[in-house]
């Protein structure tokens, strides 16, 4: 018996050489179309919980927060219409981005045996930290990012982008 076949069954894992790891555009098409099913999802959440129950903002705010969170709340009520566009473009601009990369983080992780929610809750947190600390670079216009329920809230809502998008790239990469 070879040590490969004896690590995978001593494990419960199968193991992943070079040779049938995925190829770039396949990540990057699993990338993109998590990223952008995580970021239509992001924006339902937000829907339900922020405007629905919180009433943190109108339901016709969603697209146009990035814009705020970005620039600030005043470029944002300077653009008018257009921060509505920019909001959108910078959102899934981000959500793309943030799921090809997901998806190049994955191989690693399904060769060690993680579960692809496992490994989502955590890119959750990261990318919600690395987001906001750059707004808090970018611009002094946004939320308290000390606030226990703005932390909460945000991981919260960034658990429902990342966990579809990690359950369609590992679906759309299992046989690569």
């Amino acid at each position: 018996m070879s040590s490969n076949y004896e690590a995978a069954g001593r494990f419960g894992r199968s193991t992943d050489t070079a040779a049938n790891a995925p190829d770039h555009a396949t990540m990057i098409r699993a990338g993109l179309t998590g990223g952008l099913a995580g970021g239509v999802i992001i924006w339902i959440y937000e829907a339900i919980v922020w405007v629905g129950i919180q009433h943190l903002l109108p339901l016709a705010g969603i697209p146009r927060n990035a814009t705020g969170l970005v620039f600030g709340k005043q470029v944002q009520e300077d653009l008018g219409i257009a921060a509505y566009f920019l909001g959108t473009g910078i959102h899934f601009f981000f959500a793309l981005l943030w799921g090809v990369g997901f998806a190049y983080l994955w191989p690693h992780f399904r060769r060690r045996g993680y579960e692809a929610t496992l490994v989502a809750l955590f890119y959750a947190v990261v990318i919600w930290i690395v987001m906001h600390a750059a707004i808090m670079v970018a611009t002094t216009s946004h939320p308290d990012y000390f606030d226990p329920m703005v932390v909460i809230g945000g991981f919260m809502s960034h658990f429902f982008y990342t966990v579809p998008l990690a359950l369609i790239v590992k679906q759309r990469l299992a046989n690569g």
